[in-house]
């Protein structure tokens, strides 16, 4: 029988800077899998899912919180890695991981 505790073991995907991966909010919807997105970096990109996690990722609205990877050859493109749930957004702001840009994100 295992014990609960309160100490918190979720474990949350965070960006990796050596990768080049980055925090992004949706801003708009352009249809076939492609978004505008808000970098943390200051850029607006348009962003795509790659078809390997096209339906693995979920359906994808407005003001979501993503991990993105800006192209190398455009840089005003990006491929999404990762879209955050609700709890773990709320985790992130707990540990204070988000960026302040994004601390209004729901």
């Amino acid at each position: 029988m295992m014990k609960k505790t309160n100490q918190e073991n979720i474990r949350v995907p965070t960006p990796n800077n050596s990768k080049n991966e980055v925090f992004a909010v949706v801003d708009r919807i352009l249809g076939g899998s492609r978004m505008d997105v808000k970098c943390s970096d200051g850029k607006s990109r348009i962003a795509r899912i790659p078809g390997s996690k096209r339906r693995r990722m979920g359906r994808i609205r407005i003001g979501d919180l993503l991990i993105v990877v800006p192209w190398d050859i455009q840089d005003e493109k990006a491929d999404i890695l990762y879209r955050y749930r609700n709890s773990q957004i709320l985790l992130l702001k707990r540990k204070n991981i988000l960026p302040s840009e994004f601390s209004t994100v729901s």
